[in-house]
């Protein structure tokens, strides 16, 4: 069973960037490969129940357990030691992807105050995007009651595509409300 948003790349998406870029085969048009979730958790440092909120707030934003991630080397000016954690991340790939990212286009990015595009200047140079959220309380699933502290989210949304000109394509035909020029 197909997410909507695939049905769209597949049937409308493709042929129109296929056009566009001037492809003969299907297989070199660029495709959404995944989505990263991330939240910086600074505060777990100190504060051991942080990190287990943003285990649940990310939990029920992406339909997917989170991983915790560590600390490589020490920095004593943060009080920090190797091994301590200090994050957590998702990777989001198949449906789950798709889903998230028709969540995120229709639902999330149209609630955010005095909303007027996402920057278009945030690729990479590869072909990937990054977003940052300042909260994650935008989100259907957050209970605004519950929530112990509003967090920043960091979503990466990578591509197959070769440069910045064909993943803004990409990512424009799926949707995504860029602000204008």
């Amino acid at each position: 069973m197909k997410s909507r948003l695939e049905e769209k790349y597949l049937n409308e998406v493709v042929p129109q960037l296929k056009a566009k870029l001037g492809y003969k085969n299907v297989m070199q048009v660029p495709k959404l490969k995944k989505i990263v979730l991330s939240i910086g958790l600074g505060e777990a440092t100190q504060n051991a129940k942080a990190l287990e909120a943003a285990e649940k707030t990310l939990a029920a934003i992406s339909g997917q357990h989170p991983v915790t991630t560590r600390a490589k080397k020490a920095i004593s000016a943060f009080k920090l030691r190797a091994g301590m954690p200090i994050g957590i991340v998702v990777t989001l790939r198949g449906k789950r992807m798709y889903d998230f990212f028709d969540k995120l286009v229709n639902v999330v990015l149209p609630r955010l105050r005095d909303f007027r595009g996402v920057p278009r200047d945030s690729f990479d140079g590869r072909g990937n995007y990054n977003l940052g959220m300042k909260e994650q309380i935008v989100f259907p699933e957050i209970d605004y009651d519950k929530v112990d502290k509003i967090r920043g989210l960091g979503i990466t949304i990578v591509t197959t595509a070769k440069g910045d000109d064909e993943a803004r394509a990409l990512l424009e035909l799926m949707g995504m409300p860029f602000r204008r020029a």
